[in-house]
């Protein structure tokens, strides 16, 4: 069950700072201080029962048309391949929580949290608390030397998360100041994942080849990257952003990638999924010679890649075999953070890495805001390493710490109904094995695995248009398990789980009798 919270800014951000921001706007606007303090006093009901009510009763209308349609023609200005993607029949005419109307006026669950970025839903109403910090004057727009006080205090929070500590625990100074590998001590705040990843990149590169003049421990030896195999033994298996050298770890600009390696630049190498043996043996293979690992890239549950997981014996084995050899990890936990009972899924994994990148559902859909936690013994890039303007942002911040301070207080209901959907999931797929091979991923985080692309592509036809709920075919990747993709709100609620694996089992049953197909 879903516990509300009620909070005001004053909880969150403390009775010092709060004072302060109300002296400073009363100083500049001349408005009584009182009245700005009963602003930030004022506690926000992060779910109320009103709210949650209508989830339910949503629910159970979803596909229905709720408004006229929207009949606009406006197309935009593209590219060809965004046009080509385009389906303007589902895009946002509104939305709350875990819904929102299409501009064909039906009603749509967001199966996929609008790609993973919408961990409370639209309108989530303790969201309410940032409009109360614009009330109250607090710029959003900081820079990177003159970083807030809130996002000074969500860095240490993240911190404390990610070693499983309180933040008021006075061994978080300790931690802080750590330069120890696998020890997350720092934070570099940016705006999209794809920055994140490429800060851990360079961090790794920063040992092989000179950021500033300063030594590198590696210089002379060629980096190597050890990504995820896919099933053919390639490397298009992860997805680890959209910079260009990010790209390459992906199987993306091949010629470029062929021609750094060819040059001794870097390499990319594939470790098949799951296989400690063959991880064993790709990292003495790449520390002979003139090469040394510079890095192991990886997701938990690779949701661009058939959502397979990886399993906790094989991560922890190649955590082993990284320290061993001096090589950093980079978990990436761009999609799966802010999805799991204490907000990390490498903590329930046991592991210690080097870099883990978060984002997407952290801010929960009101800010770009991404970030790289990092060891200290790798923090090796000066300021402009690994910069942007906007990535302090004040406003941002404070969307983390509500998003954190809700999944705090909903830990038992999002592990209870993670694993519900999840073994609801595979019971279903087991009743149609004409079709269905399985589940893969996680929690939330499940994959209907399927036994062809048609298939998956027909089942997601039919859900998205007709049951209009989003979740999407994974086929644009060679060698790709073909699979249904979803990532449920963590604000559904059983009932709602089960409604959704009831129409899973309705569209089931119609390909297992060619209806779809036909």
């Amino acid at each position: 069950m879903i516990r509300s919270i009620q909070r005001s800014l004053t909880d969150l951000l403390g009775e010092e700072y709060i004072s302060a921001v109300c002296a400073a706007r009363a100083a500049l606007t001349g408005e009584s201080p009182e009245t700005l303090r009963a602003v930030a006093d004022e506690k926000v009901d992060f779910y109320p029962a009103s709210f949650a009510a209508r989830q339910e009763e949503l629910m159970a209308r979803v596909g229905e048309t709720l408004v006229p349609a929207f009949a606009d023609s406006e197309d935009g200005a593209p590219t060809g391949s965004y046009r080509a993607a385009q389906h303007s029949f589902a895009a946002p005419l509104g939305g709350l929580g875990a819904f929102r109307v299409g501009e064909d006026g039906r009603l749509y669950f967001a199966g996929k949290s609008e790609h993973y970025h919408i961990p409370l839903g639209h309108s989530f109403p303790g969201y309410e608390l940032i409009e109360r910090a614009k009330r109250l004057g607090i710029p959003n727009a900081t820079h990177n030397n003159t970083r807030g006080f809130i996002t000074r205090t969500l860095e240490r929070r993240l911190i404390a998360a990610a070693n499983g500590l309180d933040a008021a625990d006075p061994a978080l100074g300790e931690i802080i100041a750590s330069k120890q590998p696998g020890v997350l001590s720092c934070v570099i705040n940016l705006e999209t994942g794809s920055l994140a990843v490429e800060a851990a990149l360079k961090m790794m590169l920063s040992r092989f080849y000179t950021i500033d003049g300063k030594p590198a421990p590696y210089a002379g030896r060629i980096p190597v990257f050890l990504v995820m195999a896919d099933n053919a033994g390639g490397i298009t298996a992860g997805y680890h952003g959209t910079t260009v050298t990010a790209q390459t770890l992906r199987g993306l600009w091949p010629e470029f990638g062929e021609k750094a390696a060819e040059a001794g630049l870097y390499r990319v190498e594939s470790v098949p999924i799951n296989d400690a043996a063959a991880f064993d043996e790709a990292v003495r293979r790449w520390n002979e010679g003139p090469y040394k690992t510079a890095g192991f890239c990886h997701e938990i549950i690779m949701m661009n890649y058939g959502g397979i997981r990886l399993s906790e014996e094989f991560l922890q084995s190649a955590y082993r075999a990284c320290r061993a050899t001096d090589t950093p990890v980079l978990c990436d936990e761009i999609q799966s953070c802010a999805w799991v009972d204490g907000l990390y899924l490498f903590r329930k994994y046991g592991l210690s890495p080097d870099f883990v990148s978060i984002g997407k559902g952290f801010p929960g859909g009101c800010y770009p805001a991404s970030k790289i936690l990092a060891s200290g013994a790798f923090d090796s890039l000066n300021q402009f390493g690994a910069l942007v303007t906007n990535g302090q942002e004040e406003l941002a911040s404070l969307s983390y710490l509500i998003t954190m301070e809700f999944i705090a207080a909903n830990g038992e209901h999002i592990e209870t109904v993670g694993r519900r959907y999840h073994e609801g999931a595979a019971a279903v797929a087991a009743k149609h094995p004409a079709v269905c091979t399985g589940v893969e991923g996680d929690a939330h985080m499940t994959a209907l695995c399927f036994d062809t692309v048609d298939d998956a592509v027909a089942f997601c036809t039919a859900m998205n248009h007709d049951c209009c709920v989003d979740i999407s075919a994974q086929t644009y990747k060679p060698n790709c398990p073909p699979v249904a993709l979803t990532k449920l709100p963590l604000i559904t609620t059983e009932a709602m789980a089960d409604r959704l694996l009831e129409l899973f089992d309705e569209q089931l049953g119609r390909l297992d009798g060619k209806e779809v197909r036909a």
